[in-house]
């Protein structure tokens, strides 16, 4: 047990040293080719300005890059890439016991961060180098989606075809199970959380919400004995941290979708290897650890609902909830620190139901 637990420790740790390591470089890549928005502000869902918000971010968005979750993913990478080498150059115990990257545990959940982090790299391009008469741009909310069933797509297909997963586990039942259909409903899984993206917003919001998240899921493949899985869930919350150095108030950088698509889709795959396959129950643990992620959806859906059916009056000042909090006064470090105290609560129920049963 104690050699698993270093296993999962020293590539974190190194993960963490690979993103303060790179941050410089990044950073003034970043500024120097000034990688933020030309224009501050955002619009809603139906191609509307919002006032409120852009009053409350009118000097963020326009001097402070983008881009800041490359950090993250080329932490994971890095560390991932170092530790292979390793063990083909120096092959002994103890580095191929380092090295996690292994087909049944870390390929899936790796080819997803990478892709979906791209799919964000260009989202983020093409917002700082759009053109500076409009706060929209970037991808539109089809064509990110239709990516993100795409990579879901075929992560789906890879559980069903190649891993044999047809079913979902339920805590003190037999699992049920869902033939051809679990293709579709991991798809809505990770639609669903990709939804989440929105949890993005504020210094330090969003990464310590998923490093807590990530943590929980090292703890839950751990105890399920997929060793490489929990090495890998630690490496990220490693380059996780490693960005949160940089983004406690005021944020160097954001991290924006080059970083929180990555770690949503990533999340998501993660949730479903640590479900049937480790004989536990991910999947439905995902409700609770990842429920800052559910609400901060759900205020953005009863919103919009209200708006349209209660002829525009809305519930909250500004959706997502984060930023009603600001609205009414909180400052944006007491919404951060409360987001995180409650993913912690949750994480440790989401980490029983996980196990048990």
């Amino acid at each position: 047990m104690i050699t698993d637990i270093i296993k999962i420790l020293i590539p974190s740790a190194i993960a963490f040293a690979v993103g303060i390591a790179i941050t410089p470089m990044v950073s003034a890549y970043l500024y120097k080719h000034k990688m933020w928005k030309k224009k501050s502000g955002k619009v809603d869902m139906s191609g509307k300005v919002t006032p409120l918000f852009n009053q409350l971010h009118k000097e963020k968005d326009t001097n402070t890059p983008r881009m800041g979750g490359v950090i993250i993913w080329m932490s994971v990478l890095i560390t991932v890439s170092i530790l292979w080498l390793l063990s083909l150059m120096f092959p002994n115990e103890t580095t191929g016991k380092l090295n996690f990257l292994s087909r049944p545990q870390t390929w899936i959940p790796l080819f997803t961060l990478l892709a979906a982090s791209l799919l964000g790299l260009v989202d983020d391009w093409l917002q700082v180098r759009g053109s500076s008469d409009h706060i929209s741009g970037g991808l539109s909310l089809k064509k990110r989606m239709f990516v993100v069933l795409l990579i879901s797509g075929i992560g789906a297909w890879w559980f069903y075809y190649k891993l044999g997963v047809t079913s979902v586990g339920i805590p003190f039942m037999e699992p049920i199970s869902l033939g051809i259909f679990f293709i579709p409903f991991f798809m809505i899984v990770t639609l669903g959380l990709f939804s989440g993206a929105v949890i993005d917003g504020i210094d330090g919001l969003a990464g310590g919400v998923m490093a807590i998240i990530f943590s929980a899921y090292a703890w839950i493949a751990f105890f399920q004995h997929q060793v490489d899985l929990a090495a890998f869930c630690a490496t990220v919350v490693g380059g996780i941290l490693a960005f949160l150095w940089f983004n406690i108030p005021p944020a160097r950088f954001y991290m924006s979708e080059t970083g929180i698509l990555g770690l949503i889709l990533t999340l998501s795959v993660v949730a479903f290897m640590t479900d049937t396959l480790g004989e536990g129950h991910g999947v439905l643990a995902l409700s609770l650890i990842a429920l800052p992620l559910w609400v901060t959806t759900l205020s953005v859906i009863i919103q919009v609902l209200s708006k349209k059916l209660r002829n525009g009056k809305k519930v909250f000042l500004i959706a997502p909830i984060h930023h009603h909090f600001e609205a009414i006064g909180w400052p944006g470090y007491k919404v951060t620190m409360r987001y995180w105290i409650i993913s912690m609560i949750f994480s440790v129920v989401g980490l029983i139901v996980a196990l048990i049963g």
